[in-house]
């Protein structure tokens, strides 16, 4: 396939960015997204071109690093993939491609694609964790009997990868999806419960000062998401914070 590729360019954070275009010729339609972006950047290598700074880390779906917005579409036009799972057999020879970093307030760029989700890291910080006593006395978890749709649900909100796409496809910019898949993979087991007060409260109240937005139950996070979390979690946020609010 012969395509147009339209990147956002931007030095560094502080200078304005631009979009840029680029010719490439022979993809083959087996190529993942991340090595056609491979094969521009040893292009504009041999001609003394600043390759394209994009991130990535795994390639395997599972550490959320290759957010890249796609045609208008976070992590491009498949569904339930990341970046490095979309395959240039989406596209059709002689598209043309737009390629931008996740935009959000929250999410500021470094460089080109790449965007600082440092965010998302003390938002967990501020709550999306167990404290255990490891001095030898913890109870094996396996003997703590849990409800087998509870259970369930905790994993489903656990496969989370906090890549951001919920940010991204935002009209408000809002991270409740993933703020309350954090809250509810605890707030759904028993381990959970002893901070489960502080927890919603602390992740809440750094997600606001991050200056995400609001949600407004348009959906897109949830059709966007590469894990398929469930609004269902952001209803059982909702919950957990009016609950924490009346004992506090």
């Amino acid at each position: 396939m012969n395509l147009t590729l339209k990147i956002w360019r931007q030095k560094n954070a502080k200078e304005n960015g631009e979009m840029v275009d680029y010719q490439i010729a022979d993809v083959s339609p087996d190529m993942s997204f991340l090595e056609m972006l491979d094969v521009l950047n040893d292009e504009l290598i041999e001609k003394g071109i600043e390759p394209v700074a994009f991130d990535h880390d795994c390639r395997e779906g599972i550490c959320g690093m290759c957010s890249l917005y796609i045609n208008g579409e976070a992590h491009g036009p498949d569904r339930g993939i990341t970046t490095c799972q979309l395959h240039m057999r989406k596209f059709k020879d002689g598209d043309t491609i737009y390629i931008e970093p996740f935009r959000a307030k929250a999410f500021p760029v470094i460089k080109d694609l790449v965007v600082d989700r440092s965010a998302f890291d003390r938002v967990q910080h501020a709550g999306g964790f167990i404290s255990i006593n490891t001095s030898g006395n913890t109870q094996d978890a396996n003997a703590i009997p849990i409800n087998k749709n509870n259970a369930d649900a905790a994993f489903d909100a656990a496969t989370c990868i906090g890549c951001g796409a919920c940010v991204a496809t935002c009209k408000n910019s809002s991270a409740m999806l993933f703020v309350s898949a954090k809250v509810s993979q605890f707030a759904l087991l028993p381990q959970g419960q002893v901070e489960a007060t502080d927890r919603v409260l602390n992740m809440v109240k750094q997600m606001d000062e991050e200056g995400f937005g609001n949600c407004t139950n348009t959906g897109a996070c949830e059709v966007e998401c590469p894990k398929g979390i469930s609004l269902e979690n952001i209803a059982r946020m909702n919950r957990e914070f009016l609950v924490a609010s009346l004992k506090g």
